[in-house]
């Protein structure tokens, strides 16, 4: 009776001492958060918590996204490195308990020493083995933690690439059709120069104008025409990007005609500062390295302490396969395996992790600050666009007026042609500008919304 007493208050003992963790369990660092990220009234609201398809509606792009954020290459790595780092967070988690495993042996010997003493010895041994390594002080459970922070990490790295990526594509795509949209005010600009260069050519040749004005314009023809190349190219290889993206080989991209104008919301919820955090899968990525990084100095402090391994054995051994049921023997042993002098390495290895470990809180509160830096600039941006805009849009619209107004003067004779070369130039460089800004606006609610930490869920 006393040893089965013993022997509960040995499992008793073990039960404690494998409940202990010891080191320094993660708390997330001060942070002194602004109190808003703009200056008009907060909410909890953001307009990163919308789906991305409800902030790209045009169909052309949703179908080039959905075959990014499948084929993307990129996107395949970063799976396979989730589940590649689910199966080790399941190996650290099943080193906290026992380990069993089996044997089967049989052997035979013989001898025949002087050649007429033949004797064969033979053994049969059948046995199971388990095998327990007691987590005194937690150094199983610290690896267990930092398997599980780095599981989440790349889950959280995951869905930063989805959101860089349909961040990357939608910008890529409005600028490809804002190319489109700039190669055809060439070619229409390019028809203009060549029936002033008709014009031109007969005042010269009727004695209206000098021989200058027609060599100026057809300058500006050559001018104009060089454009025409650079923008193809400009095209095709802004093309070729997408493709990248897509995980496919270059290829025509089907795109739709850039717009007339950009509807931006009106209003712009933009969320609590608290809320940007948990949004962006890249903050929160930093913060899953720095509970792994806590994790490797917990497991570097526990490994200054003693080990206890514990062993059983029960099977079957005999010389004779008839006996071999009738022949069962158990093992039992423990070991204690505790360092004792290693010239420094284990107290230098805790001082690298922890080293390491002040350096993912400066990581993690950089990635914070880029976080509201990039959110703000957004904002900032957002706020601007639509003066930009509506400055342009007057502008080309007034340069066309003047362009009409030059034209019919320069044909009564009023004015030189180079005056009408100016006007033009002017509302060429309006025409530029205004889809460039219209460009602009639909890649500002981009960054934007992805600032915000949107597109990934």
């Amino acid at each position: 009776m006393k040893r089965k007493y013993t022997i509960y208050y040995m499992m008793v003992l073990v039960v404690v001492l494998s409940s202990c963790q010891l080191g320094k369990h993660y708390a997330r660092p001060e942070l002194d958060l602004p109190q808003q990220l703009d200056s008009t009234e907060q909410d909890t609201l953001s307009i990163a918590d919308r789906q991305w398809w409800t902030i790209y509606t045009d169909t052309t792009l949703q179908a080039l996204i959905e075959r990014t954020l499948e084929y993307n290459k990129d996107m395949k790595i970063a799976a396979a490195r989730v589940k590649e780092l689910a199966a080790m967070k399941r190996i650290d988690f099943a080193n906290l308990f026992p380990q069993v495993s089996g044997k089967l042996y049989a052997d035979k010997e013989a001898e025949n020493y002087g050649g007429d003493n033949y004797d064969s010895d033979r053994s049969y041994e059948a046995k199971a083995i388990v095998s327990w390594e007691v987590d005194l002080w937690g150094n199983l459970r610290w690896a267990k933690d930092k398997s599980m922070a780095d599981f989440l990490g790349s889950i959280e790295a995951q869905r930063a690439l989805k959101m860089s990526l349909v961040a990357e594509v939608a910008q890529a795509y409005f600028e490809l059709v804002a190319l489109d949209n700039e190669l055809a005010i060439v070619r229409q600009t390019l028809g203009a120069r060549k029936e002033g260069v008709r014009l031109a050519k007969l005042r010269f040749e009727g004695g209206l104008t000098s021989e200058t004005s027609y060599q100026q314009a057809q300058v500006e023809l050559a001018r104009t025409a060089t454009l025409v190349p650079d923008l193809e190219r400009k095209i095709s290889i802004k093309e070729n990007d997408i493709a990248f993206l897509a995980g496919e080989y270059p290829r025509k991209i089907e795109r739709s005609v850039l717009p007339e104008e950009v509807k931006l919301p009106e209003s712009l919820p933009v969320g609590l500062p608290s809320t940007l955090l948990e949004r962006r899968p890249d903050v929160r990525q930093a913060e899953q390295k720095l509970i792994a990084a806590n994790a490797t100095v917990g497991v570097a402090y526990t490994n200054m302490f003693p080990r206890l391994s514990l062993t059983a054995h029960y099977g079957l051994e005999s010389t004779e396969f008839s006996d071999f049921l009738k022949s069962p023997y158990h093992f039992l042993s423990g070991s204690l395996l505790t360092p004792l002098f290693a010239m420094g390495k284990n107290r230098a290895m805790l001082k690298a992790k922890k080293a390491a470990y002040e350096a993912e809180v400066y990581a993690y509160e950089k990635s914070v600050l880029t976080a509201f830096k990039d959110a703000r600039n957004a904002i900032v941006d957002f706020g601007k666009i639509k003066e930009i805009y509506e400055s342009r849009l007057q502008l080309e619209q007034a340069a066309r007026t003047n362009v009409e107004l030059a034209q019919l003067q320069y044909i009564n004779g009023v004015i030189g042609y180079l005056d009408v070369l100016d006007a033009q130039r002017g509302y060429f460089d309006a025409q530029i500008g205004l889809s460039n800004a219209i460009r602009d606006k639909q890649i500002t609610l981009v960054r934007l919304y992805k600032a915000l930490g949107g597109g990934w869920q």
